[in-house]
């Protein structure tokens, strides 16, 4: 008897690699799927990354031209829904693929009757039989199932992405009475003080904590939220969490009143949902940074904060540099992680968020991600009061 020659076990070869790919399509698109739908938690997948990265350089050439910010704005509104459904686009064609190629593996002689019967079966049409096997009817079975789960997940889920996404911006419509267009952490203490509800910043501290924690699972666990923008072009999710914080580490540091352990806690739960995501987009920044590290606010600006607190008669601390190094201990914590995310959104503009110079930010976001972490205890837990 003879051996097996090449002539023989190379198409037998061909077969296995096919159907090797195949799976291995089928697999990154159920991968993708379940963790960008279904897995509640930030996860990163490789395709779905790849979707929205290459869409973001495509929709950057589209704005760059634009000479104003709102074509910029009306262009880039269109970048997470699109992204949305080339994601979902990506996993039909890959899917369809990935079938095809293990019905040409298995029993199917041409390639155009492959790809017939993969396009009929993921689709629910039926106008293609597959060949009188039984295993070709269970592969057929599961071309339905994954094609049936794929539109599923996004019918499904489409609710849940613009719930999430009106539960945002309610708040943040609601900010623009407290804070103006565009929004001001040094205009909330003013208006606050102007309308009588100085009284009522602890709820607003209280309410907006609230809002950071559902913005950080939300944002984490369904990550394009994140680009979906404001229904108003000068409204971001992004400047109206800067202006928050910033009013809340200016209350704090600035204002002579009793220390407000709510303002603390907004603060650090603000910092640490911004830093949550940032973490899901890779931004970089320090997790450790000292009070004295560098922020984008200048000593002038800070300067110029505090006399329009004065000419709004908000009581004022006596050491004018105690208050600057007390809410630079506090605006360090979430300066980089609010630049970083301003420029990734393409937020509108707002003073002390994303009206920083690229430039400026860039230096300041290497300077702070080439700082290793440090032990000793700088303001990283600003819910207690100073001492």
């Amino acid at each position: 008897m003879g051996g097996v020659g090449p002539a023989m076990l190379w198409p037998v070869v061909g077969e296995v690699a096919l159907a090797v790919a195949g799976v291995v399509l089928i697999g990154a698109v159920l991968d993708s799927a379940l963790r960008t739908f279904v897995l509640p938690r930030g996860a990163r997948t490789p395709l779905t990354r790849w979707v929205f990265v290459s869409l973001r350089a495509l929709f950057d050439l589209l704005a760059r031209p634009a000479r104003s910010y709102e074509r910029r704005d009306r262009v880039m509104a269109l970048y997470a829904p699109i992204g949305l459904l080339s994601l979902v686009g990506v996993w039909v064609v890959m899917v369809i693929t990935g079938f095809t190629f293990i019905f040409r593996a298995v029993s199917v002689e041409s390639w155009t009757r492959a790809f017939e019967l993969s396009g009929s079966s993921f689709l629910t049409l039926g106008f293609v039989s597959p060949p009188n096997d039984p295993g070709d009817y269970m592969i057929v079975f599961a071309e339905a199932a994954v094609g049936l789960g794929v539109l599923a997940l996004l019918i499904s889920y489409l609710p849940t992405i613009y719930s999430a996404f009106s539960r945002r911006e309610v708040l943040v419509a609601k900010l623009s009475v407290r804070a103006g267009e565009p929004p001001s952490g040094v205009e909330i203490l003013i208006r606050a003080q102007t309308m009588q509800r100085f009284n009522l910043l602890d709820e607003f501290w209280t309410e907006w904590q609230t809002w950071f924690a559902e913005l950080e699972e939300t944002h984490t666990s369904l990550g394009m939220l994140s680009f979906f923008r404001s229904p108003q072009p000068d409204r971001s999710w992004v400047t109206a969490a800067g202006s928050v914080l910033d009013a809340a580490a200016l209350y704090n540091s600035v204002l002579a009143v009793p220390w407000s352990p709510n303002a603390g806690a907004c603060v650090r739960g603000g910092f640490l949902a911004m830093r949550t995501i940032a973490d899901y987009f890779g931004l970089p920044y320090d997790p450790d940074p000292a009070s004295t590290d560098p922020i984008s606010i200048a000593r002038d600006e800070f300067d110029a904060a505090c006399r329009s607190f004065e000419e709004a008669r908000l009581p004022m601390k006596d050491d004018r540099d105690q208050a600057w190094r007390d809410f630079q201990g506090w605006r360090v914590n979430y300066d980089a992680v609010l630049l970083a995310l301003a420029g990734l959104t393409m937020a509108p503009y707002a003073p002390w968020s994303s009206d920083r110079s690229l430039a400026r930010r860039a230096g300041l976001i290497k300077r702070l991600a080439s700082r290793r972490p440090r032990t000793r205890r700088s303001l990283s837990d600003p819910t207690a009061p100073p001492a």
